[in-house]
């Protein structure tokens, strides 16, 4: 079975809004109030917590305080788990375009270097987790992307093969995975960081949702 494998943040859903807010309460908490800024920081955001605490770190002139990051890096996970779903909205037509994706005979699936449980939660919360035949986490593994192996598991959990799957994505980390599996990639260009897509030289660029069947049996063909 050929199996579509979707990242999650910043390519099915814009979750930038609650990882800064859940960030600047790290900062607060400092007493450094609301260092990140949405309409700035949003692509580091949907790196993950660390990248946001690191950029705050470096906004206050102290890019080299590990150990501030180490200890904060708890709290925003707690922070971020209270309001995961307050301002996160899923890209227009997602989920029909995995509707689409099914209803051919492809399989679908996500991996996102997101922890498990809180991709879980918000996926539950946004009422699509049963959308999906597998969800991989950053520690569902012991490794996480770009290392191959993350994406060919969740393929094989997905009831698909390895060989013959496609990695959506929105990042260099996302674009470094499929070359590293031998897969082809698709990066989406309506995330916050949307205009880097390109320099990645991506077998397929996605400017709208609706494109994506046609894409995806262009790259890999027909499901069945």
């Amino acid at each position: 079975m050929k199996t579509v494998v979707f990242d999650l943040d910043g390519t099915l859903a814009d979750t930038s809004g609650d990882l800064i807010a859940a960030a600047n309460a790290c900062f607060r908490d400092m007493g450094e109030g609301d260092v990140l800024v949405h309409a700035e920081d949003a692509g580091t955001a949907l790196r993950g917590g660390r990248a946001m605490l690191t950029l705050g770190m470096e906004k206050l002139g102290r890019a080299n305080d590990a150990a501030t990051i180490d200890r904060y890096y708890p709290m925003l996970l707690d922070a971020y788990k209270r309001e995961i779903d307050t301002h996160t909205i899923l890209y227009p037509g997602a989920m029909e375009a995995v509707a689409a994706l099914k209803a051919a005979g492809y399989r679908v699936a996500i991996c996102t270097n997101k922890p498990e449980a809180l991709a879980e939660l918000l996926l539950t919360r946004l009422g699509v987790r049963d959308a999906f035949g597998a969800m991989l986490g950053a520690d569902s593994l012991a490794v996480r992307k770009p290392d191959p192996e993350h994406l060919f598991e969740t393929a094989r959990r997905a009831g698909g093969d390895p060989a013959q799957c496609v990695l959506i994505g929105d990042s260099d980390t996302d674009r470094n995975t499929a070359r590293a599996a031998g897969v082809p990639c698709v990066l989406v260009t309506f995330g916050p960081s949307g205009e880097d897509m390109a320099a990645l030289e991506p077998e397929a660029l996605l400017n709208d949702f609706a494109d994506l069947p046609e894409v995806i049996e262009r790259l890999i063909g027909k499901a069945a």
